[in-house]
């Protein structure tokens, strides 16, 4: 099958390369230096996006986010007429209900997990489109990619962006809880070690787990799985779209509307955890440290928030 794949950062070349070895790839990214890899794996390149979709049967992106999605594909009205798109792009709901009515073959296809189990083809994958025959397209396209368990088609492209978002408020929720149990254990006289071996038996002990190599020191945060840049957007696009709900409402992105009327919203949809994880995010872009995986905040020399 020919498929044109654009966006071809940390996530999409992994992702691009499963493709690849069964299909004829084009690439585009806006910096040609990152197709490198997969030039070399025996894609083509191309130099702009609507040379890369000429002849395309499948098109996939992977771009940084929504506002890139519409930048490179709705705005030129980039995918060719009855072709389907794949996106992999961490959008919101509404970006995905927005998306997919202004193009019908449009999946939403976000995928859940770091780039070893992308490397391993053990992502978790949503495959979201009404349309019942393009979803088992889809799914059987992107299998590569996924844990079998954990690859679910679903009836529509918001779903699977609620998915993502999902997956991305327990992890941004759950860092948050490792930034606040090393500062306890640090205030108790509790080594770091000691700290991520006590939450073995907790509700912390996946994300203690995953980024204990960073606080150990056993890894550098500088070219990591998950900038902090990207968990920052995402965390952004979830408190987006609850404000966007309290809006409906009768509320504002600054006043929910369950700050007036308190039954009108589910406790929690101020998303205080979400806030505090992007505060502590936001210190360390501010530092400089957006490009550097999300551990940064993670280790002793992070940066206060100043809350």
């Amino acid at each position: 099958m020919r498929i044109t794949f654009l966006g071809t950062g940390r996530m999409g070349t992994e992702l691009a390369l499963h493709l690849l070895a069964v299909h004829e790839l084009t690439v585009w990214n806006r910096t040609e230096r990152r197709t490198q890899r997969l030039a070399e794996a025996g894609a083509r390149v191309a130099s702009c996006p609507a040379q890369a979709v000429e002849g395309a049967e499948v098109v996939v992106t992977s771009l940084f986010g929504p506002d890139a999605v519409r930048e490179t594909v709705i705005g030129p009205g980039l995918i060719p007429a009855g072709v389907p798109w794949v996106d992999t792009t961490t959008v919101s709901p509404a970006d995905a209900e927005e998306f997919a009515a202004a193009v019908p073959t449009y999946v939403g296809v976000p995928v859940i997990g770091t780039l070893g189990p992308a490397r391993a083809g053990k992502l978790g994958v949503y495959v979201g489109t009404p349309d019942d025959a393009l979803r088992e397209k889809v799914l059987a396209l992107v299998a590569p990619w996924a844990d079998p368990e954990r690859l679910r088609g679903v009836d529509t492209a918001a779903k699977a962006a609620t998915g993502k978002l999902l997956a991305n408020l327990a992890l941004a929720v759950s860092a948050q809880g490792l930034r606040e149990a090393l500062a306890l254990g640090a205030a108790t006289g509790t080594p770091a070690e000691d700290v991520l071996d006590m939450l073995g038996s907790t509700g912390l002990a996946f994300i203690a787990g995953m980024k204990g190599p960073f606080v150990r020191g056993e890894r550098t945060t500088e070219g990591g799985d998950f900038t902090a840049d990207a968990i920052a957007k995402d965390a952004r696009l979830m408190i987006d779209t609850v404000a966007a709900a309290a809006a409906e409402q009768g509320g504002t992105a600054d006043v929910p509307a369950a700050t007036a009327n308190p039954a009108s919203l589910r406790p929690g949809s101020d998303l205080p955890a979400v806030r505090a994880a992007l505060a502590s995010l936001d210190a360390e872009i501010d530092a400089g440290h957006g490009d550097r995986d999300f551990s940064t905040m993670l280790l002793p020399g992070a940066r206060p928030t100043g809350d």
